[in-house]
């Protein structure tokens, strides 16, 4: 009787081990279509800013918590160009939440995708690093949008983080300032079934890119092969 016990303990352990990753898979493959589907955009994210980014951070509908909770979650995946300048190819992708009460007021309640460039080193390192407060820990700006035309604005040269938002078929640069970026330990380990950092999976190449990610990161190879920034 106890062998049966033990045994079933462990099988519904495989089993919710399993459905966890499958999870985290799932996550990853709307990520690439998110992505496919804004780049598909005629007038969306400008050539030249995807371009010069460092990494791209996908958060596939974040959704507001019900009243009375407070705040909105996301949950996504950062993709970085590899090599110790990000002058590389795309890398695997970590995953990541997007988490505060500002996201949820611009919202209005429906459920967003999220799409933000990462637009220098600095940038790269403080998300890798820790938690990042946007606007805060990191300059961050709402998007231009359009094929080139806004994208060497004051505003734009300065800022970091560059964030756009899709709803209902409505694209848009959007501001998250006092919202906060952290690496989703908790989802890395499910995805890899290991322990694994940020900075394991970005910068250190720990792990090859999974099957359910190579969409996003064989789209982000096609559409931006090279780093373009100036100080490449």
């Amino acid at each position: 009787m106890q062998r049966i016990s033990v045994i079933t303990a462990v099988a519904i352990l495989i089993t919710g081990l399993a459905g966890a990753k499958e999870k985290e898979e799932n996550r990853l493959k709307e990520c690439g279509e998110v992505m496919q589907a804004i780049m598909n955009i005629p007038d969306a994210i400008p050539q030249d800013l995807l371009d010069k980014a460092e990494c791209v951070v996908v958060f596939p509908s974040v959704k507001k918590l019900a009243i009375g909770i407070g705040g909105s979650y996301g949950r996504g995946a950062l993709v970085c160009r590899s090599g110790k300048d990000y002058t590389g190819s795309w890398g695997p992708p970590a995953m990541y939440a997007l988490e505060g009460g500002n996201i949820g007021f611009q919202l209005g309640g429906q459920a967003t995708d999220f799409v933000l460039l990462v637009m220098n080193d600095k940038g790269a390192r403080s998300i890798l690093s820790s938690k990042v407060k946007l606007g805060a820990d990191a300059a961050a700006a709402a998007g231009p949008k359009g094929r080139a035309a806004a994208a060497q604005t004051d505003v734009v040269m300065k800022a970091e983080i560059l964030s756009y938002s899709r709803s209902r078929g409505l694209f848009a640069g959007i501001s998250l300032e006092g919202s906060t970026l952290r690496s989703d330990g908790g989802a890395n380990k499910n995805l890899y079934s290991k322990e694994l950092s940020a900075t394991d999976i970005i910068v250190n190449h720990a792990v090859a890119t999974p099957a359910a990610g190579q969409a996003l990161i064989s789209l982000l190879n096609k559409k931006s092969p090279k780093n373009k920034s100036s100080n490449k």
